[in-house]
């Protein structure tokens, strides 16, 4: 079962349940999907890599938003923006670690045959394809800093 079935099946479940904060969730990601495959040069299916960057990018929002109201003392609607992240959290790909981030960075350093901060645009194109959605591209970017360096 792919990404946008099982987001239709959970929202028919989330409807039934009346789980608010889950169901908006879950809108939340099938209007992401949908605008996705309807704009222009669009695919007729989702793959997997832009499905992963959509739940990357509506969960990036919710822990803003919930950053944001904290610092506003609105804690009730931090709590909602929260409680949507953990639902767009369950969807997302696991998270690799930082030890197994490096090994695939210095994989991909000696793949390509870099030495030096010149190489960093390259190894950093091969590295986010690889890492997509599997890991932060900031954390991406500092561990090829630190190995390109002589870390």
């Amino acid at each position: 079962m792919d990404l946008q079935q099982r987001i239709d099946a959970d929202i028919k479940a989330a409807m039934l349940a009346r789980e608010k904060d889950k169901l908006n969730a879950l809108r939340a990601i099938k209007s992401a999907i949908l605008l996705e495959l309807t704009k222009e040069g669009g695919k007729e299916g989702l793959d997997e890599a832009v499905g992963s960057k959509i739940l990357q990018k509506l969960h990036k929002q919710r822990m803003e938003s919930a950053t944001i109201y904290h610092a506003q003392e609105r804690p009730e609607l931090a709590a909602e923006e929260e409680a949507q992240a953990l639902v767009i959290e369950a969807y997302m790909p696991k998270r690799m670690s930082d030890a197994e981030v490096e090994k695939e960075v210095r994989a991909v350093i000696d793949a390509l045959g870099a030495k030096s901060m010149a190489d960093m645009g390259k190894v950093m194109g091969e590295a986010n394809k690889r890492l997509a959605g599997k890991a932060d591209g900031s954390a991406i970017a500092a561990m090829v800093k630190r190995a390109l360096a002589g870390g």
